[in-house]
């Protein structure tokens, strides 16, 4: 009977590898192997429940957060008028704003990683709404700067980066949905706050307005209580009744049948981190380091524990005995996959695995106990395998209940990893459209894909948290930005692609907020009317976003295809937006642009795990919030400097449009490029630059 709170794993054949059964060797060992079989903890999303309540509030905080940030246009001319100064400078207030609201997302994912959501979200509210009310007492644009640029940008970003990706935590098989329907709020948030914003400052000024959205934003710290953490579920593997002994190799009288999938050649060597891997953090990125699917493959009932050390943690113990014995991970691959004989097997090395603290037994023929336990047999044992049955026959295969549910934990306080939940230890965290997408999930049970996209903590790492030890930087917070900010994937040319077409679409992308209203006002429009301009372009966001994410939801349907369509038609009618300013035409602008910033949000994680895979997509996340910052400080300024120098919004806006239209241009070889870079990694030889 298998202990409770833990998820019945069954080991079934993938390929059937002969019927010899092992001798009965030490009974006390294979009794501990009995009673406590190898675990590990990981995140199976509860697909509903508390999670609908996340998304909505999730929706609340995008609406509030983007919805000020995209309507602090409003604030250019007051501001200007009551300081007397240009329209490059005042622009700058607004577009700090904008560039510490993405250029801190490496940094506020790192931290809720290590404190959750629920902290950082409510501690972004408190910054933001300070920053806010402390720009009621500016009396110069530099204070401005800090207070309403640098403060409030940063307390967004504590908002944003968990209100977006805590609702793909809560689901799987509705993710793309709720993910589309939290990320509606940025739309709703422009319908809403445009009009709101015009309203406050004509009856409170606009240093009253922003004391009121000061007030507004405090309301997200209500909304971020609401994202509970999930606890995580013990995994185990146990017996399969069903299946037939002859079938597979017997470890020992009430033990399970197991069998044997030799592990991807060098894949040892790419997840176990060694000084070579190490970054400018002291500490490897997480794709060095093995996810739990890879624990279970090398492990299973042929183990035993050592006592000293933690389930699925990882040790530098280990990683330095690994880094010793690589070189014969051949020979004991080739020895799973039974090319070897008898007597290759007997003298074939021992080969713990790095990251798990449990090792491998009955590798060689019966010896003498020694301090790593007594060998039981000379038989090959065979490694146990997730099996993956069709995608039509997908479901949960979660057995029991997670720790809280009990109010019990099992096994000791360093025995288990229940109170660890590292969200940026999943290579899907910032994966937003449908998982259906992914590879890895139509190929694997649910189960079987949440521990194959799983980073397991390290020893370290839940130490820092069971002895409650206070530090500066731990090793969550370092081993997330050692992932983010991994410079090495700037030597992706098509990486590259991405990450330039994305700095010239931001320097292009708050320029129409900004000045739309006023040009609209200055061209004859009646002012009442020109408010709603940015409104509309919110509602064609709102529903933009709703049909993005269903069409992203087919596979067949190509994302890029989409992306390069929708902003090269932004691009371009941001150019000509000018040509008449009515009604009629400025509205109609409105929407298409809404349009082509609705497929830039919600399209970019799905590009990157397309073109660079799923590994790569909290790196790429990342850097593209470097890039992107830094784009969205300074194009609403340099807009600004020429609409100064000429006299005309109009510059502004082709500006603009060009900046947007050469960024489209720049993703149409992407596909090509891609092909052509994993193509040059298949043909690499090893040991070559």
């Amino acid at each position: 009977m298998p202990p409770q709170n833990t998820i019945e794993m069954s080991t079934k054949p993938d390929a059937e590898n002969g019927t010899k059964k092992a001798q009965n060797g030490n009974t006390n060992k294979l009794q501990m192997m009995k009673e406590e079989p190898p675990t590990t903890s990981v995140i199976v999303p509860p697909d509903g429940g508390w999670g609908w309540l996340v998304m909505i509030a999730s929706f609340l905080c995008n609406t509030v957060v983007d919805g000020i940030v995209f309507s602090a246009g409003m604030f250019q001319d007051p501001i200007r008028l009551d300081f007397g100064v240009g329209k490059a400078e005042v622009a700058l207030v607004s577009s700090l704003l904008s560039g510490f609201y993405l250029l801190t997302g490496p940094f506020v994912s790192a931290l809720a990683n290590r404190w959750g959501f629920r902290p950082v979200t409510i501690m972004g509210a408190v910054i933001a709404s300070i920053g806010f009310g402390l720009s009621y007492y500016g009396t110069s644009l530099g204070y401005l700067y800090v207070t309403y640029g640098i403060i409030g940008g940063i307390g967004f970003c504590f908002i944003y980066v968990p209100s977006v990706i805590t609702v793909g935590y809560y689901f799987e098989k509705w993710r793309a949905l709720a993910t589309g329907i939290a990320l509606c709020g940025s739309g709703v948030g422009t319908f809403v706050f445009a009009p709101l914003s015009a309203m406050l400052i004509e009856k409170f000024g606009w240093r009253g307005a922003l004391l009121a959205q000061a007030a507004i934003i405090l309301l997200c710290a209500l909304f971020g209580c609401i994202f509970r953490p999930i606890q995580p579920i013990q995994v185990t593997i146990t017996k399969d009744e069903d299946t037939p002994a002859e079938k597979g190799t017997l470890l020992g009288e009430g033990l399970p049948v197991v069998y044997t999938k030799p592990l991807p050649e060098g894949r040892f060597a790419y997840s176990v981190p060694n000084s070579s891997h190490s970054t400018w953090m002291g500490v490897s990125p997480n794709t060095q380091y093995p996810t739990a699917a890879e624990v279970f493959r090398g492990s299973g009932h042929n183990l035993e524990r050592r006592p000293s050390n933690h389930s699925g943690l990882l040790t530098n113990e280990n990683i330095q005995h690994t880094t010793k014995k690589l070189e014969q991970l051949s020979k004991i691959q080739k020895r799973l996959s039974g090319q070897m004989t008898p007597e290759d097997t007997i003298h074939a090395p021992r080969f713990p695995l790095p990251h798990h603290e449990l090792v491998t037994v009955g590798e060689a023929a019966e010896e003498e106990e020694t301090e790593n336990g007594t060998l039981l047999t000379g038989e090959v044992k065979p490694q146990p395998v997730i099996t993956t049955p069709s995608t039509r026959q997908r479901s949960h295969t979660v057995s029991g209940r997670r720790p809280n549910e009990s109010g019990s934990r099992q096994g000791s306080r360093r025995g288990t990893l229940t109170d660890v939940t590292r969200p940026m230890y999943r290579d899907d965290i910032f994966f937003t459209g449908s998982l259906v997408r992914i590879p890895q999930y139509q190929s694997q049970t649910s189960l079987g894909y949440h521990m194959s996209v799983t980073r397991l903590p390290t020893q370290t790492d839940v130490e820092e948290i069971e002895e409650q030890s206070c530090k500066i930087c731990p090793e969550a917070v370092r081993r997330t930005l050692a992932t983010m900010l991994d410079m090495t994937l700037l030597k992706s040319p098509s990486f590259m692609l991405l990450a330039v077409s994305g700095f010239f679409t931001m320097m292009g992308f708050f320029v129409p907020f900004m000045y739309i209203t006023q040009r609209a006002t200055t061209g004859g429009m009646d002012q009442n009317v020109a408010l709603f301009i940015v409104s509309a372009i919110g509602i064609s966001n709102t529903i933009a976003r709703i049909v993005c994410g269903f069409l992203s939801s087919f596979k067949s349907v190509n994302a890029l295809y989409i992306n390069n369509v929708a902003i090269t038609m932004g691009g371009i009618a941001t150019m000509l937006s000018g040509l008449y300013i009515t009604e009629a035409f400025q509205f109609t602008y409105a929407g298409i642009f809404g349009i082509a910033i609705a497929c830039f949000s919600a399209l970019r994680s799905i590009l990157v795990v397309d073109l660079m895979g799923l590994e790569k997509l909290t790196n790429a996340f990342g850097i593209l919030c470097l890039f992107q910052g830094m784009a969205a400080a300074i194009g609403a300024p340099i807009a600004g400097f020429f609409t100064d120098l000429t006299g005309s919004y109009n510059v502004s806006f082709y500006i603009s449009g060009a900046l947007i239209t050469i960024s489209a241009v720049l993703c149409y070889p992407l596909n090509m490029v891609s092909k052509w870079e994993k193509k040059r990694a298949l043909n690499k030889k090893p040991g070559t630059v």
